[in-house]
C-alpha cells in the first residue's frame, strides 16, 4: 500500500544541545540531522512529506525547503508535544486532501535512520494489518527513552516516557524510538482525544497508541540495528554516536582492501569513496564526496573536502578542498589547496604552497613557499621558491598563463594579467609585467643600494 503522508517532528528547541540554533540543523558526518532523516523517509515516496517546524521555524522550514523543494511546511503552535505537532500536521493535511492508508511519523534527531531500516518497518505495518505499528530497539541503557510496556502475550499495552515511569517500567530495555506508522483513520481518531496529564504538561504523541488500540491491533517491529535510531539529545550523545558510526565506515573500507593505521584518529563520512590498497595514515578527515584511487596515500595529518586524488598520488599533511589531483601527484606538506585546482599527471605541490583554480601540467612542480591562484601552468615548469602570482587587482581576479618548459626562478612576481611561452626562463627576484614570448629570457634589474656605516634609530642617539 502507498504511504499516503509522512511527517518529520522538526518543532523542538534541543535544549540539551546548549545551543544558538535547533537540534536538527547539528550536523552529522557533513549533513544536518533533518536533511539526514528527510533522505530516508523521501526514500519511501510518501505522496506527501510533511515537517513541523516552531522554535526558529523560519530557519528550520528553510532548511528543508532547501533539501526537498516540495515538502510542506507546518507551523506548530505553542502548545508544546509530540501529539500536538501532529494534530496540527494532520489538520493542515486533511485540508488538502482525504488521507487514506499508511501515515509515517518520525523524530528528526535520528541521524542514522536509514531507508531500509523504514522499508521493513512499512511492511511489517502492512502486512500484519496493524491500525498502528513503533518502531522500536533493545538498549543496554535505556535511560531518556520511553520504554515499551508489552502484556503476558508480548502485545503493546503503552509506551511510558522516562519521567513518568515507576520503577518496574524503568527497568525495561525495549524502548521507543518516536517513529511510528498509523493507518491515516486510526491516527485522526487517536490524536483527537490526547490530554496533558503528565509530568511535562504536554501532549504526548505516545498516548495516541492506547486510544488506538480501540480502532486496531497495536504491533511494535524491533530495528535490527539499534545504531540506526539512536536519537541525539546532547552533545555527548552526538561525539559518542559519531564515533561509534565512524568506527563502522572505516572498518568497512579497511575489509574492502584499503589500509587504515589507526581509525581512532581517521575520520570518513558517508560520501566519501575509497580504492583498494589506498593507505589512509593517521589524523585524516576525508569529507564530503572525495574519491580516493587506488595505491594513493593520504596523510598524515590530511584534511580532503570533496576532492578527488588519482591512484598513486601522494597528499601529505594538507588540506585540499574540491580539486583533482592527478596520478602519481604530490602534495605537501603544509600545503593549501583551496577550490578549483587541477593537477595533472607526476605534478607536485610541495610545502607551504597555496593553489587557487590553478591547472598545473603534467610533470610540473610548484616546490614550495609559493602562491599560485587564477594560473594555467603548461607541462615541464618549474615554478621557483617563493614565486606569487599577483591575480587580484582591487577589482578583478585575472589569470596567468605559464607555458610548457618553463623555468620560473624564485622569488618571481607575475602580475596578472600575463602570460609567459614556453620554455621561457625568468631571472630570480623578476616582477613579470608584460607577456613573455617563447623561448626567451626575461629579468627585471633592480639597482641595488648601499649605505655604509648606517645604524638604526635607536642606535644613533
Amino acid at each position: 500500500m502507498a504511504l499516503s503522508a509522512a511527517i518529520i517532528l522538526a518543532a523542538g528547541e534541543g535544549t540539551r544541545m546548549r545551543s544558538s540554533k535547533p537540534k536538527v540543523l547539528h550536523t552529522f558526518c557533513g549533513k544536518t540531522f533533518l536533511n539526514r532523516v528527510m533522505a530516508a523517509v523521501r526514500e519511501q515516496n510518501p505522496e506527501t512529506l510533511a515537517v513541523v517546524v516552531h522554535f526558529q521555524a523560519e530557519r528550520v522550514a528553510e532548511a528543508a525547503r532547501s533539501y526537498d523543494a516540495d515538502v510542506t511546511i507546518v507551523n506548530q503552535d505553542d502548545v508544546p508535544g509530540t501529539g500536538r505537532a501532529v494534530q496540527c500536521a494532520m489538520a493542515q493535511l486533511g485540508r488538502t486532501r482525504e488521507l487514506d492508508g499508511p501515515v509515517l511519523v518520525a523524530a528528526s534527531d535520528m541521524p542514522l535512520l536509514d531507508a531500509d531500516t523504514l522499508r521493513r518497518l512499512l511492511a511489517y505495518h502492512t502486512d500484519s494489518g496493524n491500525g498502528a505499528t513503533v518502531l522500536t530497539t533493545i538498549l543496554d541503557d535505556p535511560t531518556g527513552y520511553g520504554r515499551i510496556i508489552r502484556d503476558r502475550d508480548g502485545n503493546v499495552l503503552r509506551i511510558v516516557e522516562q519521567k513518568d515511569a515507576n520503577s518496574s517500567e524503568l527497568a525495561v530495555h525495549e524502548v521507543n524510538t518516536s517513529v511510528y506508522v498509523f493507518d491515516a483513520k486510526v491516527l485522526v481518531e487517536a490524536i483527537a482525544g490526547l490530554k496533558s496529564n503528565n509530568a511535562q504538561g504536554e501532549f504526548y504523541l505516545t498516548d495516541a497508541l492506547e486510544t488506538a488500540k480501540a480502532a486496531g491491533a497495536v504491533g511494535a517491529f524491533a530495528a535490527p540495528d539499534p545504531l540506526s535510531v539512536e536519537g541525539v539529545n546532547d552533545r555527548v550523545q552526538l561525539a559518542a554516536l559519531t564515533k561509534a558510526h565512524n568506527r563502522r565506515i572505516c572498518e568497512r573500507w579497511m575489509r574492502e582492501g584499503v589500509t587504515i593505521l589507526d581509525p581512532d584518529s581517521t575520520w570518513i563520512e558517508d560520501d566519501v569513496r575509497i580504492a583498494r590498497d589506498a593507505t589512509i595514515l593517521p589524523g585524516c578527515f576525508l569529507q564530503g564526496e572525495t574519491v580516493v584511487g587506488e595505491d594513493a596515500l593520504i596523510g598524515p595529518d590530511t584534511t580532503l573536502i570533496d576532492a578527488v586524488v588519482d591512484a598513486e598520488a601522494v597528499v601529505e599533511r594538507s588540506r585540499v578542498q574540491e580539486s583533482h589531483i592527478g596520478r602519481a601527484a604530490n602534495i605537501g606538506p603544509w600545503t593549501y589547496l583551496r577550490a578549483g585546482n587541477e593537477f595533472g599527471e607526476g605534478s607536485k605541490a610541495g610545502a607551504f604552497v597555496e593553489m587557487k583554480k590553478a591547472h598545473i601540467g603534467n610533470g610540473t612542480k610548484v616546490p614550495h613557499l609559493s602562491y599560485v591562484g587564477d594560473a594555467e601552468v603548461g607541462d615541464g615548469t618549474n615554478i621557483g621558491g617563493g614565486t606569487i602570482t599577483a591575480n587580484y587587482d582591487g577589482v578583478h581576479k585575472n589569470r596567468t598563463r605559464i607555458g610548457a618548459g618553463a623555468h620560473v626562478g624564485a622569488g618571481n612576481l607575475l602580475v596578472a594579467p600575463v602570460e609567459v611561452g614556453d620554455n621561457v626562463t625568468t631571472g630570480a627576484g623578476s616582477v613579470v609585467r608584460h607577456d613573455v614570448p617563447d623561448d626567451a629570457m626575461v629579468y627585471s634589474e633592480n639597482t641595488q643600494h648601499i649605505v655604509e656605516g648606517w645604524k638604526p634609530a635607536w642606535e644613533r642617539k
